[in-house]
């Protein structure tokens, strides 16, 4: 694939989430289906009270309808490719409902801990037995070294924990005004270079249609957001996040270049384990991000200073992986 190529996919996924989202607002506004913010959250966010929400619609249709075209325009619609529209698509359904119940149906909990979880591990299974019909390494790499684990059968479970964990902590960190969808782009750009480095196109035309769309998103997503992605993009994003590095073989590299989502999800761990052992808590408020609101950082300045994290993270792992 081209450098050419590589960024025609970026524009076409850019454009069609440009086009796309006025219209998704629009139809969203006349529904009235805004964010409800939480009453618990920092007090600075009840102004964003009513935002249109569930955008993740939008990349979501976008970047699956570029994907499988472009894959089966160049002849590289593969197993692979359908795992990744599955996963992705099939994890927006979950967080898509969870948001029509929060939204539409004004029923503040959506769907239960149980029930997404659930989904999220048919979905693990459902993707796990496909690569099965395929060539699929069930190796865990160890990253920078040559060593590998091959877990068999039993690499069906760490596929589950990796989907399901990585979906959670994507969805943790969508906290503030264009943190998830500029982090999320570092992520995949990353993933994708790696896909490319690999010679693993399908993958690459997967991320690259991606970091497209997150980038036409992030217009009306920036600070102050004109629309919100909600668990529909969150959840989505996270799940494709941890495929496309089970994909690439390079699963652990992702606690790197991730490491924005894992600090995030670190946070709330840790203030959980604290206030139940000691009735302390570690941070003024977990996930972190919001530590740093109420430590009297300004919401744009905490999206920049977690931006530079992981544009910083993926450069390292590419430093040291590619060059």
């Amino acid at each position: 694939m081209t450098l050419a190529s590589t960024l025609l996919i970026v524009a076409i996924c850019f454009f069609l989430t440009v086009l796309l989202t006025p219209l998704f607002i629009q139809a969203i506004k006349r529904m009235k289906y805004g964010q409800s913010i939480r009453e618990e959250g920092p007090q600075s966010h009840m102004k964003k009270s009513g935002t249109p929400t569930m955008g993740g619609v939008v990349f979501i249709v976008s970047i699956s309808l570029t994907t499988l075209g472009v894959a089966f325009y160049l002849n590289m619609l593969t197993t692979q490719t359908i795992v990744l529209v599955l996963v992705f698509v099939g994890f927006g359904i979950i967080g898509f409902l969870d948001d029509f119940i929060k939204v539409a149906l004004k029923r503040n909990l959506g769907l239960t801990s149980l029930q997404k979880l659930i989904g999220q591990i048919i979905i693990a299974i459902a993707s796990f037995l496909l690569l099965q019909q395929g060539p699929f390494a069930t190796t865990l790499s160890i990253p920078f070294t040559e060593w590998s684990v091959d877990f068999g059968v039993a690499y069906v479970a760490f596929m589950i924990f990796w989907l399901v964990g990585f979906s959670n902590a994507v969805n943790l960190t969508d906290g503030l005004d264009g943190l998830v969808s500029g982090t999320a782009s570092i992520a995949f750009t990353t993933f994708g270079l790696l896909a490319l480095y690999y010679n693993q196109q399908d993958i690459a035309i997967f991320a690259f249609a991606v970091t497209g769309a997150l980038l036409g998103f992030l217009i009306f997503n920036a600070n102050p957001a004109k629309v919100f992605m909600g668990d529909t993009g969150s959840l989505a994003l996270g799940g494709a996040l941890a495929m496309v590095s089970i994909l690439v073989k390079q699963e652990l590299l992702l606690l790197i270049i991730g490491v924005v989502f894992v600090i995030e999800t670190l946070s709330v761990i840790l203030q959980v384990i604290s206030f139940k052992t000691t009735g302390k808590r570690i941070f003024r408020m977990s996930p972190i991000h919001h530590h740093f609101e109420l430590s009297g950082w300004s919401e744009w300045k905490i999206v920049v200073v977690f931006w530079l994290t992981a544009f910083l993270a993926a450069f390292i792992v590419v430093m040291l992986e590619v060059i």
